[in-house]
């Protein structure tokens, strides 16, 4: 019985030791400004070649990320965005609150104004606000590689 526990407790002490975590880096050296964005994560990255991807992260080695079926390499990075989901989530509920609100706004006020067509032009913002909700915008901030971000993978130990 004591060798059995010996055993369990030195098996989790040394995966203790060796367990780190991954973690995306992001720091710029002339702001001494940093962020750490742990895997499995929601984020956007626009890339080199133009590519927008959107989605949770995986760490594949010290220079790639996996992301919607694709690796890419750090170096292919232009901009990194996180994308937390509860903000997304928040945000177009938000705007398709509003759009729907418009339509039905102004169709209940045309049926209550007997038929006077200027009451529809209430309408118009709403198909922006369907739009908004539609692509989902982001307004926490961006790093851009132009402004001096620079991306690494690192181990971060509990």
């Amino acid at each position: 019985m004591l060798k059995t526990v010996i055993l369990i407790l030195s098996l989790l002490i040394i995966s203790s030791l060796y367990a780190q975590e991954k973690v995306l880096n992001i720091f710029n050296e002339q702001k001494f400004k940093g962020t750490l964005i742990k895997e499995n994560r929601k984020i956007r990255i626009k890339t080199n070649d133009g590519l927008k991807l959107t989605g949770r992260f995986k760490i594949v080695d010290d220079e790639t990320i996996y992301i919607k079926n694709r690796e890419i390499k750090l170096n292919q990075i232009k901009k990194i965005k996180k994308h937390p989901l509860v903000m997304s989530v928040i945000i177009d509920g938000f705007f398709y609150y509003l759009g729907t609100t418009f339509i039905l706004g102004s169709l209940a006020l045309y049926a209550l104004s007997s038929g006077d067509a200027s009451v529809l032009l209430l309408m118009i913002p709403s198909p922006l606000f369907l739009y908004a909700a539609v692509k989902s915008p982001n307004i926490l901030r961006s790093y851009n590689t132009a402004d001096q971000w620079q991306f690494e993978i690192i181990n971060l130990s509990d």
